[in-house]
C-alpha cells in the first residue's frame, strides 16, 4: 500500500503541474477547459494518497512493536 500511495503523490502531482500549464491536455473533451477542476481532483488524489500513506506506515510500526509470542520451553528435571 506504500507504494501505491506513493505513485498517487506523484501523479497528483503531475496532473497538477500539467493541468495548470496547459489545462486542454487533461480536460480534452471541454471546449473551453477551466483549471479549477484540475486542482479540485488533484487535491482530492493528493489527500487520499496522504491517508493511504499515513495508514500503511502506521500498519508497518504495528508489526515491528508487536511483541514476539513466547515459546514452551521444556522444563528442566533433576534427579533426585
Amino acid at each position: 500500500m506504500m507504494v501505491w500511495s506513493i505513485n498517487l503523490l506523484i501523479l497528483s502531482i503531475g496532473l497538477l503541474i500539467v493541468g495548470m500549464i496547459k489545462p486542454g491536455l487533461i480536460l480534452f473533451w471541454m471546449e473551453t477547459p477551466k483549471r479549477m477542476p484540475i486542482f479540485m481532483v488533484s487535491v482530492v488524489i493528493f489527500m487520499s494518497a496522504a491517508m493511504m500513506f499515513g495508514e500503511a506506515n502506521m500498519e508497518k510500526q504495528t508489526e515491528t512493536t508487536q511483541e514476539p509470542e513466547i515459546k514452551d520451553t521444556p522444563s528442566v528435571q533433576t534427579t533426585e
